[in-house]
């Protein structure tokens, strides 16, 4: 009996095998099948490729058991396989521990059910101990063996497999070839790939497309357009990977124009298609566009999967589009997706990034498969809405269930603490995050501890935990003690900050801009002035501000001091209706919020086309009364819009929500529950 592998532990079966009952009727049929009928192989394998779950799988092997057939390398090499599909991996470890004499037929089983099952090393550990029991591996075995090389990214082990490859003369079977090619794609060694691509004799005949589009998709990873679309061209016949695959590559580069070019003209588009468009318009930053794409694929009777879905969504939550995102809720509800852990997670994501955390926390209630990433996505809605009670609960009952938190919720925690101004608390599950939980703080967390103790006015002990840290503070760092001085009008402070984030960013427009405004509250304008030439002798520009607005459907898109809209007219007639209401209510526009020295009356000019402010007038002349108004700003909200916010709210009657880069403000009955606080 040869040796058990290194990798497993001994077991011993029970002396009398006790199983679920197994039906009465299959169990005679086992029984009359091993007894009776010379084909009783066939029998037993019918039965387990009609197995529908892992349970029943292991009821058929108890049958194979009792019936002394377990032997059996036929059988054997169905049940791994069939529990492979089942992702039981574990148990077709142990079926493959008790086959006394395995041959290739089982080894490739188990590597192959090993690789697919991403244990890529106790994969590698299979083919070793095959090598060891002097079993010769073949074509069948080296393409799983070179996939677990390639995802551990081991170079040397992949080119000794190659070189057995060679001496086992298998080098041009065509799925060996294949794995080979792909194997140095993944490795990053391209110019291997396209050297073994050119030594292919039967690279130019037809059924040939899987190499060619290995190769296609290698040079499109690394960036080679140019070579990807020569060998496109070339290619003696195209299948929609083919496309895909090209289609990917551009997409990956930024390319999207291009990648639209070949989209529109592929002959045959599938889900896979699809899908690479919606995400990667999402991913390159055009969220309209994915939004588009999705709806455009509903209307040609394409069904999304799981990945489309969630593409979809990421863009909905990315510009606030709740409207676009509750029909693509209603749609995969009525069409029967499962609300599987993937969609439940993107469905929260979206609900609380589009303002409706009372929804996000329902879909998350009937999200029954919860891992580490939902539960995280759910404390960070908690925490960006500011509603840190909430959050502080959901941590909790995620650890009473078992999943350890990990840096992501606690940065999800630590920015719930800084919302609502708990210090002490924050400060408290930073040492728990290093001490009890032994993960080590990022610049992340040191920021966001940094801004917690600067939003509570605590600047020194922000200062002094800057000076005390392990890692070298960047200019994030800085510049959230920096926005803290300004917020609290400390100029001594503001300048040593300003003075550090420009030695580490000197083109950072932002530390400019503040300590500009930090000037100007005081009046100091000469250093106002000094400030704006260092900007513009540099070549340092101010960041844009801008905000989107979803309106019966349609995503609208505002930058400060925009005249562009179709409805700029009206909209500057609303805000200067707004803008005289809520001064009879004793609003006066902050003008300490622009940046430089012009008189009053232009000061408010400039305030008054801030994005946010337009996208709010084009929201009231725009929807029916009472409807809520959701905004998103890709910068912090300034002082007097925050103001102005307030005052609309109250005007109006309505719920004014606005997403900033920091955090979500509630409007409503003239108060923010931000409570002004942020």
């Amino acid at each position: 009996m040869r040796a058990l592998p290194a990798f497993s532990k001994p077991r011993t079966f029970p002396a009398k095998i006790t199983t679920t009952p197994f039906p009465r009727t299959t169990a005679t049929l086992c029984t009359q099948f091993s007894t009776e009928n010379p084909s009783w192989k066939t029998h037993f394998i019918s039965f387990i490729h009609a197995c529908k779950t892992t349970q029943q799988l292991k009821q058929i092997h108890a049958q194979i058991l009792l019936h002394n057939l377990s032997q059996s390398s036929w059988i054997t090499t169905q049940l791994i396989s069939t529990c492979s599909c089942f992702k039981s991996v574990n148990y077709a470890i142990l079926i493959f521990r008790y086959f006394l004499h395995p041959n290739s037929f089982v080894f490739n089983a188990m590597i192959r059910a090993l690789s697919e099952n991403t244990q890529f090393e106790n994969s590698i550990s299979h083919f070793v101990l095959m090598l060891r029991l002097n079993i010769q591996p073949n074509q069948l075995t080296f393409p799983f063996v070179l996939k677990s090389a390639a995802a551990l990214f081991a170079g040397g082990l992949g080119r000794a497999l190659h070189v057995q490859i060679i001496k086992l003369g298998v080098e041009f079977d065509s799925f060996v070839r294949v794995s080979l090619v792909d194997m140095y794609v993944k490795l990053e060694s391209l110019d291997l790939a396209l050297q073994l691509f050119d030594e292919t004799p039967e690279r130019n005949k037809l059924g040939s497309i899987l190499l060619w589009n290995v190769v296609i998709n290698g040079c499109s990873r690394v960036g080679d357009l140019g070579l990807a679309s020569e060998l496109f061209e070339a290619m003696p016949e195209r299948n929609t990977a083919s496309w895909n695959s090209l289609i990917n590559g551009f997409i990956r580069i930024g390319d999207l124009e291009r990648a639209k070019e070949l989209f529109f003209r592929m002959p045959k588009k599938n889900v896979v298609s699809w899908t690479t468009m919606v995400a990667g318009f999402s991913q390159n930053g055009d969220h309209e566009g994915a939004l588009a794409m999705f709806h455009r694929m509903l209307e040609v009777g394409v069904c999304p999967n799981d990945h489309t879905v969630v593409s979809a969504l990421s863009a909905c939550a990315r510009i606030g589009a709740l409207d676009a995102g509750v029909r693509i809720h209603d749609y995969v509800s009525n069409k029967g997706f499962w609300l599987n852990r993937v969609i439940g997670t993107a469905l929260v994501d979206m609900y609380a990034k589009c303002g409706k955390i009372e929804s996000a926390s329902r879909v998350f209630c009937e999200t029954k498969e919860k891992d580490l990433l939902t539960w995280s996505v759910m404390i960070w809605g908690w925490a960006i809405h500011g509603c840190s009670e909430q959050a502080l609960k959901c941590f909790e009952k995620m650890k009473s269930t078992g999943i350890k938190p990990d840096e992501v919720v606690f940065l999800a925690i630590l920015t719930a603490c800084s919302h609502s101004g708990l210090v002490d608390q924050g400060l408290l599950f930073f040492n728990s995050m290093r001490f009890d939980h032994s993960i080590e703080p990022t610049v992340k967390h040191y920021t966001c501890m940094v801004d917690l103790f600067g939003r509570a006015g605590r600047l020194e002990e922000a200062l002094s935990f800057i000076e005390s840290m392990p890692i070298k503070p960047d200019f994030v760092i800085w510049g959230a003690l920096f926005c803290a001085c300004r917020a609290h009008k400390n100029i001594k402070m503001a300048e040593l900050a300003s003075e550090k984030i420009l030695q580490l960013e000197p083109k950072h427009s932002g530390s400019y801009i503040f300590l500009s405004n930090i000037y100007a509250a005081v009046g100091r304008w000469e250093d106002v002035e000094r400030v704006r030439l260092i900007m513009k002798n540099s070549g340092v520009e101010k960041d844009p501000g801008w905000s989107y607005i979803e309106v019966e459907g349609q995503v609208h898109s505002f930058i400060a001091g925009d005249q562009a809209h179709n409805c700029a007219e009206d909209i500057n007639s609303k805000l200067e209706e707004l803008v005289l209401g809520a001064r009879a209510q004793g609003y006066m526009p902050d003008t300490e919020w622009v940046l430089h020295n012009i008189e009053e009356e232009e000061k408010e000019d400039a305030l008054g086309s801030h994005s946010e402010k337009l996208a709010l007038a084009f929201g009231l002349i725009s929807t029916p009364p009472g409807m809520a108004i959701r905004i998103v700003k890709n910068l912090r909200v300034c002082g007097d819009c925050h103001s102005m916010m307030k005052y609309a709210s109250k005007m109006s009657n309505r719920e004014i929500i606005v997403r900033d880069i920091k955090r979500f403000h509630h409007f409503k009955d003239g108060a923010c529950t931000c409570m002004d606080y942020w």
